[in-house]
Formats: C-alpha cells, sequence, structure tokens
C-alpha cells in the first residue's frame, strides 16, 4: 500500500490545573480540575494538538486547535467559565489555517475533518478551516455537547456545516463500535467514550502498523500505563474501561505510537506508515 503521513502539529497552548490531566484523588476540592481555590503552583502547561493524515489521494485533519481569537480576546471568546478552567495561547504562525499553509495546502483541500469531540481545545480553530469539503462528529458527541452549555460552547461550530456520523458495530474499542472513514479499514474512528459522550480515538492502520490518536483518552502515556484518570469526565467507568483498551493496544507489537493530544513530552513531527 502507499505509504501514509501524519502530521503531529501543535496549534497553540493550555495553562490548566494538573488535576484537570491527571486526577490524583488527593485534592479534597471537587473542582479542583477548574482550578478554583487551587494555588497556582498546580498550574501546567499542554500542548494542543491537531493532526494532519496526508494520504496520496486525500487529506483528512483531526481536531483544529485554538482559535485566532485568542490572541487578543481570550476572555470574551472562551468565556468566564472556559477561561477559568482552560487559558489558551495561541504563537503567531501556529493556527491550523496558518500551518496548512506552511505545508503547501489551503484549508479547501481538506477532504475531511475530524473531531473527536466538542471541547473547545479541540473545537476552537473549527471555523478557521470551514471550508473543508466535509466536517464530520458523532451524533452521540453532539447530543451531549448541545445539552451542557456549561462545559461546551456552541458558538464555536455555529454556522459550520456539520456532518453527524454513528458508530457501527466492528472488533474496535471497549464498545465494539467504531466508523471507518473511508470502508477500506485505514482510518477508523474508535469510540471510546468516558471524557465525553461520544468521544472517538483515531486509528491509522496501514502495511500491518496502526497509530492511535487518543484524543483526551489520557493525557499522556502514565494516564494508560497508570490508569489515570482526567480530572473531567461524562462517566468514569466507560473512561477506565477505555484507558485499559488504550494500552492493551500500545503493547500490541504492530502499535507505531499512541498520541494523546495534549502530551507534553511530543514535539511536532510526522510519523510515516
Amino acid at each position: 500500500m502507499c505509504r501514509i503521513n501524519i502530521h503531529v502539529l501543535n496549534s497553540g497552548v493550555v495553562i490548566v490545573d494538573s488535576e484537570l490531566a491527571f486526577s490524583t484523588g488527593e485534592s479534597h476540592n471537587p473542582l479542583a480540575f477548574t482550578g478554583l481555590f487551587r494555588s497556582k503552583v498546580h498550574e501546567i502547561t499542554l500542548p494542543v494538538s491537531a493532526y494532519l493524515i496526508e494520504h496520496p489521494k486525500r487529506l483528512v485533519l483531526v481536531d483544529t486547535g485554538c482559535h485566532t481569537d485568542v490572541r487578543n480576546h481570550m476572555f470574551s471568546y472562551l468565556g468566564p467559565f472556559l477561561y477559568l478552567a482552560n487559558k489558551a495561547y495561541l504563537p503567531e504562525g501556529e493556527a491550523i489555517n496558518e500551518q496548512l499553509q506552511k505545508l503547501g495546502y489551503k484549508t479547501s483541500d481538506i477532504d475531511k475533518v475530524v473531531l473527536t469531540h466538542l471541547d473547545c481545545d479541540h473545537v476552537s480553530g473549527l471555523k478557521l478551516v470551514a471550508d473543508a469539503k466535509s466536517i464530520m462528529v458523532n451524533n452521540l458527541e453532539y447530543d451531549g455537547a448541545m445539552g451542557n452549555p456549561v462545559r461546551y460552547k456552541k458558538s464555536m461550530w455555529e454556522g459550520v456545516p456539520l456532518k453527524l456520523f454513528e458508530y457501527r458495530a466492528s472488533n474496535e474499542g471497549i464498545a465494539h463500535r467504531s466508523y471507518d472513514l473511508y470502508g477500506d479499514g485505514v482510518i477508523q474512528l474508535v469510540y471510546t467514550p468516558g471524557h465525553s459522550k461520544g468521544m472517538c480515538t483515531v486509528k491509522i492502520t496501514n502495511n500491518n502498523k496502526f497509530i492511535l490518536l487518543t484524543a483526551d483518552c489520557g493525557y499522556g502515556s502514565k494516564s494508560w500505563n497508570d490508569l489515570i484518570l482526567p480530572g473531567l469526565n461524562y462517566d468514569k467507568e466507560e473512561m477506565l474501561e477505555a484507558l485499559n483498551w488504550v494500552q492493551l493496544q500500545s503493547e500490541d507489537s504492530n502499535c507505531v505510537a499512541v498520541i494523546a493530544n495534549h502530551d507534553a513530552t511530543i514535539k511536532p513531527h510526522v510519523i510515516s506508515l
């Protein structure tokens, strides 16, 4: 088969409480993940990643990073709760449209944009690539986000033509459900709920090897190696099952890499399959 390149891109950073990324359970503050009533000593800076999958016949973008509005209007753009929980910063040249341009692409060249889930640090840059041919999000995720105006900010996707997809029976994931993006087994959107209602992990398979882009199914390798949950979850039991599944996948001899969206140890690079 032809080679596939996966560009790991950093599109800004977020400053969050460490309890949001790796919940130790030591704090008695139920809102510790927001940083409320917590010292700044607990703050950590994490990358906001997006991924360009470069196939000889198509381009797929996974998540969209930060919007340029956070550069000058962060508080009004995010709103008070999201600003409290994750302050975003986007250096010049790191917006997703700017990075695509550096790679020689127009945003209209993108065949599909896949939104793993609708948290602001994954969907913020969506309107910068709104002229992509298709923009996809799972129907469960969409329904959950529309019903939770505190966690999600629907203005980030309002006016953008979203295509809702449904997971189907498969051999992948904790619920044996996934969505095969092109029907050829190469790019599968694997149902890994827990952090959010309909979140997917993107599994890219080629030449008998695979890569997992785990979105927020853990914030780094210690998440699945040590089964450490994030501080913000829709369902903790499902989240733990998802981490167990990622751990098993990472131990597979055909696994080339498992990449969490906010892993501070992962630098921008290109992986070829």
